[in-house]
Formats: structure tokens, sequence, C-alpha cells
């Protein structure tokens, strides 16, 4: 049989994949990879603050009168009263939004990272201090309090209307810039059942989960309520509740077969499929069809001492052209190998490929569920 031609994205992807085959179907993973303690999470919290000493990098305040506001209310907390209608033409100052993620089983004192973003039309970030700035949670309680001087990883410079940036200069982090000032309580501690919750739900999983903690730790130990809890018989006192954890998450459960997916994104042309994907016998005709119009610019001059006028005009060509899409037979595929190889005989490009693969599954061909990001 022939060879048929396809790009570099294709063969590299088909090497990719056919690399995949050689894992077996069902890996063993730990309990801690596959599930987590029901109410044991982060917590997002977020803050309003101001970012000063920056070097003329700041919002301009006429456009982002809340920067003004903002610093005028502090200062007023701080005794210094700002006359009234006074116009602040500020550089040095940006409002910022403050983000971080409460870690579960935080601790008063304990401290955290937390990511600073401008939100105003301030250029950089960088050199600037964090004022002091409560974060809040969902509820509205103070959970923590950031502050300190900003880190950014970029550097930029302007200069005659040019300007050279390196990373992105509107946000930034300040590790260990905020200090915990109230802990979140968790179901962790509290005398009754723990129960894991599966990042994914899948029931053949989540029975061999309950079927290896039962052998390893004791028949009745874990209760599937369905496919995505198992409620766990925990001891009642902290201590051995955490061994008891500690024993449970180093577990290996034989993984299920994924179920058969295809993720497409049709920004970059990627395609990506997992060993579960399956190819049903069947035939494919593929041909591309090109239009080109160019244009050339016709110049029309009147005779000598006519009193006309030279006109600029254009003509247009137009081609079209379309290659040859000859009927190509696709032997059914049981595996990712056979699967990979009857794609690659049609010669298609990666953005060619995601038109096949959709007309494959609307054909009832293609036994996996198309996705695309």
């Amino acid at each position: 049989m022939n060879r048929h031609p396809f790009s570099a994205a294709c063969r590299c992807l088909a090497l990719a994949l056919l690399g995949a085959l050689f894992v077996p179907a069902t890996q063993a993973a730990r309990v801690k990879d596959l599930a987590n303690v029901q109410g044991v999470r982060h917590n997002q919290l977020v803050g309003y603050g101001l970012v000063v000493g920056l070097d003329g990098t700041g919002d301009q305040t006429t456009q982002t009168p809340f920067t003004t506001q903002s610093l005028m209310s502090m200062l007023s907390n701080l005794g210094i009263n700002v006359p009234p209608g006074t116009r602040l033409q500020l550089k040095n100052v940006a409002a910022v939004m403050v983000t971080t993620m409460l870690p579960p089983f935080s601790q008063p004192g304990q401290q955290v990272d937390v990511t600073v973003s401008s939100m105003g039309n301030a250029k950089s970030l960088r050199g600037g201090t964090l004022l002091l700035t409560p974060l809040k949670g969902l509820d509205g309680q103070v959970y923590a309090m950031a502050q300190g001087s900003v880190s950014v990883g970029g550097a930029g410079a302007s200069a005659a209307g040019s300007r050279a940036q390196i990373n992105h200069l509107s946000a930034g982090r300040i590790p260990a810039g905020a200090t915990v000032e109230r802990d979140v309580p968790t179901p962790f501690s509290d005398d009754g059942a723990l129960r894991l919750e599966l990042t994914t739900a899948d029931f053949s999983t989540a029975r061999s989960m309950v079927e290896t903690i039962n052998r390893r730790i004791g028949p009745g130990t874990a209760t599937a309520l369905d496919g995505r809890v198992i409620e766990l018989r925990a001891p009642s006192s902290p201590d051995a509740r955490v061994a008891f954890m500690a024993q449970i998450e180093d577990l290996e459960v034989a993984g299920s077969r994924a179920p058969a997916r295809v993720v497409i994104n049709a920004r970059t042309g990627s395609v990506v499929m997992n060993q579960s994907v399956r190819l049903a016998p069947v035939a494919v005709a593929h041909g591309n069809l090109s239009v080109t119009v160019s244009t050339a610019p016709v110049i029309s001059q009147p005779a000598p001492f006519s009193g006309g006028q030279t006109v600029v005009a254009e003509r247009a060509d137009i081609e079209i052209k379309q290659s040859g899409g000859a009927i190509v037979h696709l032997d059914g595929g049981a595996q990712l190998a056979e699967v990979v190889k009857a794609l690659n005989l049609l010669g298609a490009t990666p953005q060619d490929l995601i038109s096949i693969l959709q007309a494959l599954k609307t054909a009832g061909a293609l036994t996996a569920e198309l996705e695309i990001i």
C-alpha cells in the first residue's frame, strides 16, 4: 500500500498516541489521587486594596475615580482630612484586587501567598507595596490580612512613543503575604462517618475502591453511596482518624478504563484521544477546495492633449482549485494504534482532522465522545 503524505503535526500526534499504548489499560492509583475527603477543601478569599510606591506607573485618577476615593477614605481613617473638592493627581497609587486560597486546616497565624491584580489602568505594579488589606470569604467574614511588597516577574520600558515589555506587569504575587486570622471549621474532627468524593464520578472505580478498603482495613469499613461518594466508618478520636485516613490514602486501587473521548481544541487545531476510542469500518472521501483571489493595479492614461485624467483601476483574477478526494476505506480499529493508522491514511492536517472526526461521529463510525474546547 502506498504511503500517503501527512503533516508533521499529525505525525507527532501519532507518535505520541502510539507511545501511550505501552501504558497498561488499567493502572493502579492511590486513593488520595482518586478522591478527596468531603468538606476538606480550599476556600477562596478576596479583598480590595491599594498598592503604593509605584514609579509613575499607577492609575490615572481622572479615569479611575475609585482609586482617589479609596485613598481619601484610607487617609481619613489615619486621621488625615483632605479638603473637600481637592482633585488629587496621583501617579504612584493603583487600586488592586487581592486573591488567595485558604488551605484546609489553616490556623490563625499561618501565612499564605496572595495574588495582586490591577483593576484600573496602571501600567505596572513593579516595585509597589500593598497596604493592609482584609481578605473576606463568601460569608463576608475576614479570614486573613494581606500586606507586603509585590513581586512582578516582568520588566518594561517606554520612551518617545515606543514601548518594550517582558511578561505581564499588571499582576504580581506576595509570597507569605497574608496572615490567617480565623480558621474554617471542617467536618473531619466531628464524631461521625467520613466521606470520600471521587474527583471523577465512576461506578467501576467506586466499587473497586470499596472492595480494596474493605479487604485491607476490614469488612464494612467502606460503603458506596453512589458513583462518587463513599462513606467510611472512621474512629472517633482525632488522632485515630488521622492515622486511619493516612492508611486509607496510601491504598492502591485498580483503575477502570476511561470513557472513550476525543478532545478537540478548535483554536489551535489540537486533537487528543484516549485509548478507549474505537473506529467502525467506514469509507471517507476527503478533498480540499481553495479559492484564490488576486488583484493587480491597472493604470489608464489619456491621449496627449486630450484633457482626460489618469485613472487607476484594479483587475481581479479568481482561481478555484479542488484537489482530488478519493474514497479511502478505513478498517475498524479495536486499538488506538489502529485508529491512528487509519486516520493518517487520509493525509489530513489537524484542522481537517477535526472535521473528519465530527463527520465520523455523526455517521456513527466513531465510538467516542467529542469534546470541543
